[in-house]
């Protein structure tokens, strides 16, 4: 018994013909051809993925479609613009319109530029007491996402390599502008994100951004790790500026452990191409055995003994380091992850 497929999620099962003695056929189920829009001689793309499956598209499809929404602010929650601009943009969508009361005019176009700030690609299109129109000017295929993955890792380590120059002695000044690079961290972090999210809901997203829908996920893992590491990162330097400029000596056993950690994060953002196991375990290992070495120090802080300023300082800086390692940890089990997928082999069944 054969079963007619009527819409998405419906199976259908075909046999294929043998025409004019070369040919192989099959034909496609009506109600799909119709949902289509095809005509005969129309154009369809087809796909052989990796697992042997073949993925058909009409041509039609292949051509640039726009996503749009639409916000009332009015029917919106107290203050929570935003949060539903955050939601349209980490979608995917390329237009956003936005429709308000007059009286609200100031309110929600604080709320927007805040938007606009926190993302990166979009811009006002148009504008006026009654609305703002906003629309994305960034192709999702067109920023590769390892790039932005490195570009977070360049502000993350210069940071950390900043607060390592205050701690040693150097002006406050090279650490003034934290909040600024934390904020763009967090930008690509929601870019990657939606990049990721174009990519699951468009094959061909996916095939321009020359990664596989299990690749693109753990890339936004990787990215994720990234943005929790610059967070503390923030907080570090934070701290060093509220110090009163602790005495250089005071602060090696906090350096040494940052030292290894920037070691490590440095390898491992080498093997998101090279992909070497030894070097990830041996980033994962100095790791470890760093976290541990700041444990100790910590236990040592506060035995039997009521913590100072200068106690309480140090404390605080070493949980964050601590952080950070463990989170540079959880980047190389994700490039094993990674790894592991690409050289998976995939046997075809008998049973």
């Amino acid at each position: 018994m054969i079963l007619m497929s009527y819409g998405p999620g419906d199976i259908d099962v075909r046999k294929v013909q043998l025409t004019g003695g070369s040919t192989y056929t099959l034909s496609l189920p009506k109600p799909w051809v119709d949902e289509m829009s095809l005509s005969p001689r129309d154009g369809v793309r087809i796909d052989w993925r990796p697992s042997g499956a073949l993925r058909l598209t009409p041509s039609d499809m292949i051509d640039y479609q726009e996503k749009r929404v639409f916000i009332d602010a009015g029917k919106l929650p107290k203050d929570s613009l935003h949060d539903h601009l955050m939601g349209a943009y980490l979608s995917g969508v390329d237009k956003i319109k936005i429709r308000f009361n007059p009286d609200n005019y100031k309110l929600f176009r604080k709320q927007i530029r805040r938007f606009l700030r926190n993302t990166r690609g979009f811009e006002i299109m148009d504008e006026s007491e009654k609305g703002v129109e906003l629309i994305c000017l960034i192709n999702a295929s067109d920023m590769p996402l390892s790039a932005s993955i490195n570009r977070m890792y360049l502000q993350l380590s210069s940071l950390t390599r900043d607060i390592v120059s205050v701690l040693e002695g150097d002006d406050l000044d090279l650490i003034s502008d934290a909040e600024e690079r934390e904020a763009e961290v967090d930008a690509l972090l929601y870019l990657v994100e939606r990049q990721v999210c174009v990519a699951l809901d468009s094959h061909l997203v996916a095939t321009s951004l020359k990664l596989g829908r299990n690749q693109a996920v753990e890339h936004s893992n990787l990215a994720r790790s990234l943005e929790r590491m610059m967070d503390h990162a923030l907080q570090m330097a934070e701290l060093t500026k509220a110090s009163d400029n602790q005495k250089v000596t005071d602060n090696q056993p906090l350096i040494s452990p940052i030292s290894v950690w920037q070691r490590a994060i440095k390898q491992l953002m080498i093997t998101i191409r090279t992909r070497d196991s030894n070097e990830i375990e041996e980033a994962r290992s100095s790791l470890k055995q760093a976290q541990t070495a700041i444990m100790n120090f910590e236990e040592q802080l506060v035995e039997g003994r009521k913590l100072s300023k200068k106690d309480l300082f140090q404390f605080r800086m070493s949980e964050s380091i601590r952080r950070l390692c463990a989170y540079a940890r959880d980047f190389g089990e994700i490039l094993l992850n990674i790894k592991m997928y690409d050289e998976m082999i995939i046997d075809k069944s008998d049973g």
